[in-house]
Formats: C-alpha cells, structure tokens, sequence
C-alpha cells in the first residue's frame, strides 16, 4: 500500500506526446509510432496508464481533416471542461461539434454512463495514486488546454483511491485569492486523510511560480491543523507537468 506522506516516482509508461497535438501538422495515428497509439499503449500498458484523450480517442475510434483523434479528443475534453461537462452534454451539443455526428455523440455518453455505474456498483474500482505520473493521466487532458488557470483538489482515501477531483477556484491562483477553507471543504465534508492540489499554467509551461510555492506552504499548514495530509501540488500545463514534492518545492524535508 502506498504511504500516505508521499508519492514515488512512476515506473510505468510514459505518458503520449504532447508535442503532435500543439504542431500545427498533425499527424494521423498510423503515422505515430507503434508505441504513441491509444489502442497498442492499452494492449501493453493497460487502461489505467492512458490519458482520458486516449481513452476518448478510442471509443471516437477515428478523427478528421487536418485533426488526428487524439487531437479531437483534446479539444472536445477542453471545450467541454473535463469528463464531467462531456457526461452532461446532450446528443445535440456534441453533435454539434465539428467531425462529432450523432454517432460519435451517442457513443461518447454511453461510455460514460457505464463508467458511472460501475463505479455505482464497484467503489474498490476507484482508480489508485501511486505517482504524480497517475494524476497527470487523469487530469492532464481535461486541464492543459484551458484559457484560464483552474485549481482542482483530488480527494484520496485511505487507500490513496481517487473519491473525487473538484473544481475549486478559477482565475489567476495565487495565495492572496484562495481562501484556504474552500479549498478544503470537500475534504473534511468526506472525512479524506488526504488530498493533492492541481492546478494548470496556460502559459504551457509546467514550471511552479513563487506563489506556487508559497501556496504549498500555506496549505500544508492548514492540513495539518485539520488532519488532512497535502501529499502533493501538481501543476499541469501544454508541455507537461510538475510536482512540487518531486522539486523539493513547498515540502521541505523529503
């Protein structure tokens, strides 16, 4: 069982390229290579180890002119805020969409749907933390590409099980505008031993700021006062992503 005070460094896969969604050519999949493609990284790796593009990618199953399906899957996870503005979306909004159809729509909320029973009917299927390698399979497609910064707490059990992800703040994060009990309301509302905050740079650079850090600070003493371990700040952006623990940023001491 992993330990609750940190996150190792993943062994696992890497996570896809995000250098062919920001070109301006966008090659198609069976120009990736072998080991860039949804369905071959889910023979070998498993479901788990993809981004949720590259899982919506493969229930698209294929994408457009001038667009691959991975590059579709993106946009429609960054036009719709996430997996949860995607499962709230009607038949028609999707439709709408450019390359979607009716098709493409109805298949996109079934998937979804079953996800959600499922969890209904297997809460042990919660995926795990084990890195900040997992968050960013989770959360990187949903929040690269926004315009504006947007700050989520993913909320872990003692199992470090993913319970939730809420979005609480959007704007310019920094210490002077996060008030530190709406960040953990839904954590000790759930009774969560811990949490890691996530936030997004729509700059594409990953790279922590000062009030990053200085952030971090300020939530860890407040975790600790509730019980409530901060194991990580993660910060998302184009070019990747960051965790503060693994910088040695905000968690002095590690």
């Amino acid at each position: 069982m992993p330990a609750r005070r940190g996150l190792a460094r993943s062994s696992g896969p890497p996570g896809p390229g995000e250098s062919a969604l920001k070109a301006e050519y966008r090659p198609l999949i069976r120009d990736l290579p072998v080991s860039e493609r949804p369905r071959e990284r889910l023979r070998q790796w498993g479901a788990s180890a993809l981004s949720n593009a590259e899982l919506l990618a493969i229930i698209l199953r294929t994408g457009a002119a001038g667009e691959n399906v991975v590059a579709q899957a993106t946009r429609l996870l960054s036009r719709f805020n996430g997996l949860p503005g995607l499962a709230r979306a009607s038949v028609g909004e999707l439709s709408s969409e450019h390359a979607v159809g009716e098709a493409k729509a109805t298949q996109i909320l079934a998937a979804l749907e079953l996800g959600r029973r499922l969890l209904a009917t297997q809460p042990d299927e919660r995926p795990f933390v084990r890195s900040p390698q997992d968050i960013a399979n989770l959360l990187l497609a949903d929040m690269a590409l926004l315009e504006q910064e947007h700050l989520r707490v993913v909320l872990l059990n003692t199992r470090n099980q993913v319970l939730a992800a809420p979005e609480v703040y959007k704007g310019t994060v920094n210490t002077t505008q996060i008030r530190v009990s709406d960040l953990f309301r839904d954590a000790v509302r759930e009774g969560c031993p811990s949490v890691i905050v996530v936030h997004n740079h729509p700059s594409g650079d990953p790279t922590p700021s000062a009030d990053d850090v200085s952030m971090t600070h300020q939530l860890r003493e407040a975790g600790s006062l509730l019980n409530i371990d901060v194991l990580d700040h993660i910060v998302l952006a184009r070019n990747g992503f960051v965790s503060l623990r693994e910088k040695g940023l905000g968690f002095p001491g590690d």
